[in-house]
């Protein structure tokens, strides 16, 4: 502002000066022709009184146009300046994809939040061989440090839950750092879920194809044989309609247990953050399958404690308490006893409970077991039939696709064979585990045990330092 006021000044003092010397001039020429007498008095007067009047108005036109200290106050333009811009490090820290920056000796610089919790890294230090064990991945960092591009690497993990994962590796030239200036950026992005869409479709195919084969065979033979020969035999007609009738139902079964098996896998690698409280999803169970221990004049005895909330995700859970009830009615025989039991709050040995508890010679063995944690609270449901048992070496196959043990295949209404295989997929993803124990002619006790919800594990430790103190 001051620069331009400084600028100004002189245009000012010109334009005085020339409105007063044209004022001078013009009142000089009406005087000389007052003087010879051109003009009268009067007329000479109001002339050079318009001329001084024009010329004082003009002046202060020019000033107040000129000056910025007369003039109306105008809007500075605003100065060209470059945009406001997010800083790299906050764009890395809302990034849900992994971002590891690995400097030199495989150490690693800094890494996002996402990154932090992918790989397990409990702070931003460290080196990354400790926390990533795989030697491809390894390989391609030491030749990004080396500043040498790397194609894309991509491995696997089967334990504790399959994983699938591509790792982008980038050399990265830091100008400010001459003794040391490559570092490696790495990329992580989870294709877990492509990869196991991949094979749920083919293995969907393979096994649709293989258990619908059956059905269609004897509905094809059935509706042959009713257009032929027994078109006019009520009686075959009936039977062989009722029997159409329970071999579509049991394709129908088959094809909902696949697609439920199919989005239950989908999803196996992401741990639900839900709460469940299974007391209530005990009772509604049993709501639900009264009709069936019904049938069978089946008593069911109950032993639940109220409260038990575990973390997962309700409807999956109920269906798993399903599955394990109605297997136990299924191969129960009339007019017996199964038991439900509800344990909450429980230590991890308690819940494995690797002693044994039916009599006879009984087997146990562990389908499914949970991450290692020792300080971690379950919540544990046992279900228990009086059937016939099941020997030792049938037990590592229950969690088999269509595995049935012999002798226990009673007709198309008693399942599909993929029950035992829905809980198991069902319990791998809540990080819980899934035992069983069987005694042949004693039968069977299945136990599937889920984390507790956070919040009530927390409050049980409370209590129980309290009451040790």
């Amino acid at each position: 502002m001051r620069k331009v006021a400084s600028e100004t000044q002189p245009s000012i003092r010109i334009r005085r000066r020339d409105t007063a010397a044209v004022a001078a001039l013009g009142s000089t020429v009406l005087l000389l022709l007052w003087i010879f007498g051109e003009l009268g008095f009067v007329q000479a007067f109001v002339a050079i009184a318009t001329v001084g009047a024009l010329s004082v108005f003009y002046y202060l036109t020019v000033s107040t146009t000129l000056n910025p200290r007369l003039a109306a106050p105008v809007e500075p333009e605003p100065e060209e300046r470059p945009a406001d811009r997010v800083p790299a490090d906050a764009m890395l820290e809302s990034l849900p994809i992994p971002v590891l920056m690995i400097g030199a000796g495989g150490r690693i610089e800094s890494a996002n939040p996402a990154a932090r919790e992918f790989v397990g890294l409990g702070s931003t230090s460290g080196n990354l061989s400790a926390v990533l064990r795989q030697p491809k991945v390894l390989e391609a960092v030491s030749a990004a440090l080396r500043g040498t591009p790397v194609k894309p690497v991509e491995y696997s993990n089967m334990a504790p839950v399959e994983s699938h994962v591509r790792a982008f590796v980038a050399p990265l030239k830091i100008d400010s750092d001459p003794v040391l200036p490559w570092r490696a950026m790495l990329v992580l992005t989870d294709e877990t879920s492509i990869k196991r869409a991949d094979r749920m479709r083919a293995d969907f195919l393979a096994n649709a194809s293989h258990e619908l084969r059956t059905p269609l065979a004897s509905l094809a033979g059935f509706i042959e044989t009713l257009r032929g020969h027994a078109r006019e035999d009520e009686e075959a007609r009936e039977r062989f309609l009722g029997i159409m009738f329970d071999q579509t139902e049991r394709m129908q079964r088959l094809i909902n247990d696949l697609l439920s098996l199919s989005r239950i896998e989908m999803d196996e690698h992401v741990q639900p953050s839900g709460e469940a409280d299974i007391s209530a999803v005990a009772e509604d169970v049993i709501d639900f399958l009264r009709p069936q221990l019904a049938a069978k004049s089946i008593e069911l005895e109950t032993d639940i404690v109220k409260g038990a909330v575990a973390t997962g995700d309700r409807d999956q859970l109920t269906e798993v308490m399903i599955n394990l009830v109605e297997n136990a009615i299924k191969y129960s025989p009339r007019e017996t006893l199964i038991s439900l039991e509800l344990i909450t709050d429980a230590p991890r040995e308690e819940a494995e409970k690797r002693e044994l508890t039916l009599e006879g010679e009984s087997s146990r063995l562990s389908l499914a077991m949970p991450p290692s944690d020792p300080g971690e609270r379950y919540v544990v449901v046992r279900v228990r039939d009086r059937g016939k048992g099941i020997e030792r070496p049938n037990l590592p196959r229950l969690s088999e696709r269509f595995y049935r043990v012999d002798g226990q295949k009673s007709g198309p209404k008693e399942g599909t064979g993929l029950g035992l295989a829905i809980v198991k997929h069902i319990i791998n993803r809540h990080r819980g585990g899934f035992t069983v124990e069987s005694s042949p002619g004693h039968g069977s006790v299945f136990s599937v045990f889920l984390p507790m919800a956070r919040e009530q594990a927390a409050d049980s430790v409370d209590e129980t330092v309290d009451q040790d103190s």
